[in-house]
């Protein structure tokens, strides 16, 4: 029953973020790949102009000069091979993998070879001229982009969700009173009506028309509570105890004899006596009234539903078993609002209620059924 519209915003701006991020994930990678490719090249290019540089080096010397100085160069490094490729001269810092024609690189080393067409340079056939580079700047411009995107992106879905969704949050708080100011209205006659009807069959004795007010003013209450349960879904924290299981149950089917009987349904109990079972008693109530109120509600007239309670190897089993309609649909029947039998009455919230209390507390449940044969909830409580 509660809007956050926070917690909506960031969800959905999360996902917005998400999606429009893997499409514009596809053309910046396109774009760093050129980046990486433009410098590779740029790095080939002067790796190039640097042998160049020192072949022409090469070129300037003189035989009758008694000492020949290797150029060296901060960023470069170089070295002089035989036809065999065994080093004649190296300032090199890595050992070389490849010695063909051309660019290469290994790791953050690039290097290029360079053929001579003959052994005029000091008897050497090849010049291997390196550099050490690496693309972080690149790898960083991406990273930086791409954060920048995602937080714009971010930020601007969760501004214009939040603008979207306050008027569905003003409505919800609207609609949330209303709920509740009502809730507090029918709570007030609903009481009377229980209180007189008990007071009239103690007065006057029961006859089939009070058993028509009672069984309708406890189904309408199974109602109410349901809502009630809905409205304080998220503000009220239940409280845990230490409930007898079995005492539970059957103060509930004696609370639904009523419902029962309008039926001329005989409920069947096997309940074992001293089950303890720390839970909450609100959360227990909606889990059976609502079991034991379908099984009522769904049942033929002048059948029987059976109820047990019992406890193997440290699990509550809680069973109930109708004879009536059976369930076509049993993946649906805990969406809330679904109902299969429109006839039948009711909101479709009682069993989506249960489910949520089953999914928080890890409680299972066996749903089986047969059309026209009637269904059986097989509830486990672990200890």
């Amino acid at each position: 029953m509660i809007f956050d519209s926070r917690k909506f915003s960031r969800k959905y701006a999360l996902i917005y973020t998400a999606m429009i991020a893997a499409v514009l994930i596809v053309p910046l990678i396109t774009y760093i790949v050129l980046l990486l490719q433009i410098d590779s090249a740029k790095v080939e290019l002067s790796l190039e102009k640097q042998a160049k540089k020192i072949i022409v080096s090469m070129q300037r010397y003189k035989n009758s000069d008694q000492v020949y100085h290797f150029p060296r160069y901060q960023e470069y490094s170089a070295a002089l091979y035989d036809e065999n490729f065994k080093s004649l001269f190296s300032t090199l810092e890595f050992e070389p993998l490849s010695f063909t024609e051309g660019f290469h690189r290994q790791k953050n080393n690039y290097y290029y070879i360079y053929p001579f067409a003959d052994d005029y340079y000091f008897g050497s056939s090849y010049l291997l001229v390196a550099k050490k580079h690496t693309s972080n700047d690149i790898y960083f411009l991406a990273f930086s982009v791409l954060s920048a995107i995602i937080v714009v992106l971010f930020i601007f879905s969760l501004l214009l969700l939040r603008n979207f969704s306050a008027p569905f949050e003003a409505m919800n708080t609207h609609l949330d009173n209303f709920i509740k100011d009502s809730m507090h209205e029918i709570n007030t006659p609903l009481s009377i009506i229980n209180l007189n009807a008990d007071l009239f069959g103690a007065k006057y004795g029961e006859n089939k028309y009070l058993w028509r007010i009672k069984a309708a003013s406890k189904t309408l209450a199974t109602i109410y509570s349901d809502m009630d349960y809905l409205v304080k879904q998220g503000r009220v924290k239940h409280k845990i105890k230490e409930i007898n299981i079995g005492e539970f149950v059957q103060n509930r089917v004696d609370y639904f004899q009523e419902v029962a009987n309008m039926k001329n349904i005989k409920i069947e109990t096997e309940i074992s006596p001293g089950i303890l079972y720390h839970f909450s008693a609100t959360k227990l109530q909606r889990i059976v009234d609502n079991t034991i109120s379908n099984a009522i509600k769904y049942s033929h007239d002048n059948s029987e539903v059976k109820i047990s309670v019992n406890e193997n190897d440290a699990v509550i089993v809680f069973t109930v078993t109708d004879h009536g309609v059976g369930i076509e649909n049993i993946d649906k029947i805990f969406s809330r609002y679904y109902r299969e039998n429109e006839a039948k009455g009711g909101f479709g919230i009682g069993l989506n209620i249960v489910k949520q209390i089953i999914d928080e507390e890890g409680i299972t449940l066996k749903v089986s059924s047969e059309l026209n044969q009637g269904a059986t909830f097989l509830y486990k409580f672990y200890k």
